[in-house]
């Protein structure tokens, strides 16, 4: 039986397409493991220990109740934000893989996120998040844990994921 070249070609190009798309990644790619996931602890910095204080200060004086701190929120919190610098641009890009990784590895029955970039301090960022209705509904929101991470680029500029939960 005669095969022609293009016939022969097509299922070597087949493998080839399927192992370059299956081997590319981003940082947005969650690894989940058989058992419990690690999670290494992220101390806060000064900067996102005032932002999460401010937060919370904003939260009382409307009579909602304080937010916990909660780590595992850092990790994908972390992520994103190396990806909004890496992009150079603000984004919720990924929200729904942050979300279920989340719900899968820390028991959150919802979650909502508030990003920046641009400002140099604590109130400058709480503030205008508080400014912006989506932004405001998400701090006001019905959740009991958060947590912030706040970065750098290489210019200097400051890159912010700010990530609300609700747990049982």
């Amino acid at each position: 039986m005669f095969t022609s070249p293009k016939q022969k070609f097509l299922p070597i190009a087949l493998c080839l397409i399927f192992f370059i798309t299956s081997c590319s990644s981003s940082e947005e790619s969650v690894v989940v493991a058989a058992e419990e996931p690690v999670v290494e602890y992220i101390a806060p910095s000064s900067l996102e220990n005032e932002i999460l204080n401010r937060i919370n200060d904003y939260r009382v004086s409307i009579n909602l109740p304080v937010l916990n701190n909660f780590n595992i929120v850092k990790v994908p919190a972390l992520t994103h934000t190396h990806y909004m610098i890496g992009e150079q641009e603000v984004s919720h890009d990924g929200f729904l893989t942050r979300a279920n990784y989340l719900v899968e590895n820390a028991d959150v029955i919802s979650a909502a996120e508030n990003v920046a970039s641009g400002y140099t301090t604590a109130e400058g960022v709480v503030d205008a998040w508080i400014a912006s209705d989506g932004h405001r509904a998400n701090i006001e929101g019905d959740y009991n844990y958060f947590d912030v991470i706040a970065r750098k680029d290489s210019d200097g500029r400051w890159y912010y994921t700010n990530i609300f939960v609700k747990k049982p």
